[in-house]
C-alpha cells in the first residue's frame, strides 16, 4: 500500500473540541428486566485541529464509533460537551443543528448498507444538495456529476443502482454524498475495512487528496493501525471507552508507550516479509463495559513489568510522557 503525498502543514486552530464526553446505554437483563448501564464512552477529551487527520483506533467494542457519532451529534451524549468552532452542539435547536449538518458529515463503514437499494446513486448524492438548498434542478445534477468525477467515478454512473457498483465504487459514492454539502469536518467510520486491500489504497489516497483540496478535518475511526499509519497526523488509542494514548503518528509508531498500543502495533501487518517482530498476545477478552474493572481499565490484560496494586486501585489519567505524546499509564515511562 503506497503512502499518499506529504500532508500539508496543520493549523493550530481547534475546529472540534470534545470535553469529558460520556455516553451510556441502558441494558436490561433477565426475566426481571434488571437495568444496567453500558458506558460506551467514558470521560473522553480530544481536540481536532483544522485540516488534520486524527486516527481513532482500538478493538471492536472499544467505543470508537460511538465517540465519532457523538462528535457530530448523530447520537446525544449522556454528559460532557462537543464544541464546534466554540459552539456547544448540545445547546442548538433542531433548526440550528440542521444548519450545522452541512459542516459535519459521516462516511459509513458499510457502503452497501448506507445506500438505499431502490434509489439511483446519483439521486442519493443529489438529495442532501437539495435538502440544504445548495442547488436544484439542472444545477444540482451538474453538481452531482462534478462530485462523481472528483471521487474517481464516471459521471454516467449517476443512473446506476447500488447493486450495479463494486464495493469500492459504492464507498466513493458515500464519500461524494458526504462532500455534497461542502463540510469542514468528516467522521470516517472504518471507511476501508470492508474493501479489498488494493481498493483500500486507492480510497485512502483519494481521502488524502480530498482533505488537501477542500481543507477538511477528519476523525478516522479504524481498528487497523497499519491503515491509520498511511493517513493520520495524530493517533488516539481507545480501550473500553477511554483514551489510553494520544500521540503524533510519527512518535506513536516509533515509540509506543502504553502496553495496549504496543500490543496493537505488534499485531499490525508490515509489508516486509523478512521483518522479525515479537507478537504480543493479550490474555483473555476485554472486560465488559457494563462492569468495567477498577483502577486502570487495561490492568486485567496488562503485561507491563511494573504492574502492581496501584494499577488495580488507581485510575491513571492521560498525561504527557514526551513531546507530542500523552499516555494513561502509571508506568508508561518506565519500560
Amino acid at each position: 500500500m503506497s503512502a499518499p503525498a506529504q500532508s500539508p502543514r496543520v493549523s493550530t486552530d481547534i475546529l472540534v473540541e470534545i470535553d469529558r464526553l460520556v455516553k451510556e446505554f441502558p441494558v436490561e437483563r433477565g426475566l426481571l428486566a434488571t437495568r444496567d448501564v453500558l458506558r460506551a464512552v467514558n470521560d473522553v477529551s480530544l481536540a481536532l485541529r483544522r485540516g488534520e487527520i486524527l486516527g481513532l483506533v482500538g478493538e471492536s467494542g472499544s467505543g470508537k464509533t460511538t465517540l465519532g457519532r457523538c462528535a457530530i451529534r448523530l447520537i446525544q451524549p449522556t454528559d460532557g460537551r462537543v464544541m464546534f468552532e466554540g459552539t456547544d452542539l448540545a445547546t442548538l435547536s433542531a433548526r440550528d443543528l440542521r444548519r450545522f449538518r452541512r459542516r459535519m458529515q459521516l462516511v459509513f463503514q458499510d457502503p452497501s448498507g448506507s445506500l438505499n437499494p431502490r434509489m439511483k446513486v446519483g439521486d442519493a448524492v443529489r438529495e442532501p444538495i437539495e435538502v440544504h438548498d445548495i442547488a436544484r434542478g439542472s444545477r444540482a445534477r451538474a453538481r452531482v456529476a462534478e462530485l462523481f468525477g472528483e471521487v474517481g467515478l464516471d459521471p454516467s454512473y449517476v443512473d446506476r443502482y447500488p447493486h450495479e457498483l463494486s464495493g469500492g465504487q459504492r464507498q466513493r459514492v458515500g464519500i461524494a454524498r458526504a462532500l455534497s454539502v461542502e463540510p469542514q469536518f468528516v467522521v470516517l467510520d472504518e471507511p476501508v475495512s470492508a474493501l479489498d486491500v488494493s481498493v483500500q489504497a486507492q480510497v485512502l489516497n483519494l481521502l488524502s487528496d480530498l482533505r488537501r483540496r477542500h481543507a477538511l478535518t477528519y476523525l478516522f475511526v479504524a481498528h487497523d493501525l497499519a491503515v491509520v499509519r498511511h493517513v493520520a497526523d495524530r493517533v488516539a488509542v481507545m480501550y473500553l471507552g477511554r483514551i489510553m494514548e494520544l500521540a503524533d503518528a510519527s512518535v506513536l509508531y516509533q515509540r509506543p508507550s502504553h502496553p495496549y498500543t504496543r500490543a496493537l502495533l505488534s499485531a499490525a501487518p508490515v509489508p516486509d516479509p523478512t521483518a522479525k517482530r515479537e507478537r504480543i498476545v493479550l490474555s483473555g477478552d476485554p472486560p465488559s463495559p457494563v462492569h468495567p474493572p477498577s483502577g486502570c481499565p487495561f490492568h486485567t490484560r496488562c503485561f507491563h513489568p511494573r504492574k502492581d496494586a496501584r494499577c488495580v486501585e488507581e485510575r491513571p489519567e492521560l498525561r504527557p510522557i514526551t513531546a507530542g505524546q500523552s499516555t494513561a499509564c502509571h508506568y508508561a515511562d518506565q519500560w
